[in-house]
């Protein structure tokens, strides 16, 4: 006799978090609000990738936490509200403070929401890649 094998409606999708070798800069309204040359970015399966910054290089005078909070199978997420240029976002900055293990390499990194940020990636140049005019 077979024993049937239960399979989960929806397959967890695949998953990968790797540095961006650049700029990323972060804005609300006029200000800058974040900018590292150490985000890392995650890639996970129909979704579009997102950019996490390492809070060292967030601005948090410009941000208060949240009662918001969220729960996924990266761990729980905590957001955070901007206040900057006379104005305010909420929900603007979320990150996974205590992730679970597979999220483990955005611990203590913030993401941004795309339809409230302006989120610039600026990749770094490849010097083996571009062309020396000589003088």
């Amino acid at each position: 006799m077979q024993i049937p094998v239960a399979t989960p409606a929806h397959p967890p999708a695949a998953l990968a978090i790797v540095p961006f070798h650049g700029t990323v800069t972060v804005r609300f309204s006029d200000a800058v609000v974040a900018s590292s040359e150490r985000a890392k970015v995650l890639h996970k399966d129909g979704n579009d990738p997102v950019f996490y910054i390492p809070f060292e290089d967030i601005y948090f005078e410009l941000f208060e936490k949240t009662n918001t909070t969220t729960s996924s199978p990266f761990g729980t997420t905590s957001y955070w509200r901007v206040h900057a240029v006379g104005a305010a976002a909420d929900d603007f900055m979320w990150a996974y403070e205590t992730p679970e293990t597979a999220a483990l390499a955005i611990a203590r990194h913030g993401a941004f929401d795309p339809d409230k940020a302006r989120i610039d990636a600026d990749p770094a140049e490849d010097e083996r890649h571009t062309p020396h005019v000589p003088e």
